[in-house]
């Protein structure tokens, strides 16, 4: 009899043991990993980051270069498959170098936190921030949509996705070491810092789906 019970409480779920949080992450060259060996890339470093914090996580790299808004929002629906558990939306760098008007990408993404919000996924909204070359109006409009559009819909808030760059995200010199040569994309190094300034919203997120 005793080793009957053994047997059956081997093959009963743990007791309260973490499940895997599935998170897709929506974005563009920057997610996707441009110009990087694969374990280089974004993806594969947060998952890395998140694993070392002791997360049970699997990230989906739903990062297409050159993507904008548009194709995030294009590409939204079938993304938020029933087993993943959260996103991360990181767009919009796409829309500036193609001088798209901002009311245009606060649209498409506002259409991507509808579709998450009516799937039940949880949020991290990745702010971007626009050069001043399209004039103060542009800059203001497109700097505003991330962090309105993140209290709109209550979904955690990163405010730049080079946050972990610190000053050297202002400074281009500053910046060098950490960028590849076209100076838009993260080198290897740069992308460390950017998982060390982004993971700790990332752990929120994944705190989040726990509610």
């Amino acid at each position: 009899m005793h080793k009957v019970v053994m047997g059956l409480a081997l093959l009963w779920p743990v007791a309260g043991a973490a499940e895997e949080v599935v998170i897709a992450a929506l974005g563009d060259s920057l997610t996707h990993g441009y110009g990087l060996v694969e374990a280089e890339g974004f993806v594969p470093q947060l998952q890395g980051w998140l694993e070392a914090q002791g997360a049970q996580v699997q990230l989906i790299n739903a990062g297409v270069s050159g993507d904008t808004t548009a194709g995030g929002f294009s590409r939204a629906a079938w993304r938020l498959e029933p087993e993943v558990d959260a996103m991360i939306v990181a767009l919009g760098g796409s829309d500036v170098l193609r001088g798209i008007d901002p009311d245009v990408s606060r649209a498409n993404l506002d259409g991507i936190l509808q579709a998450a919000e009516a799937a039940g996924v949880e949020v991290l909204l990745v702010g971007m921030q626009a050069p001043g070359n399209y004039g103060p109006e542009f800059k203001a409009a497109f700097d505003a949509m991330y962090p309105e559009l993140a209290e709109a819909y209550g979904t955690v808030y990163a405010p730049s996705f080079f946050e972990g760059l610190g000053a050297a995200a202002e400074d281009p010199a500053a910046a060098a070491p950490f960028m590849q040569p076209d100076g838009i994309h993260p080198s290897a190094q740069g992308v460390e810092r950017i998982v060390e300034g982004l993971g700790p919203y990332v752990m929120d997120l994944i705190a989040r789906t726990g509610d």
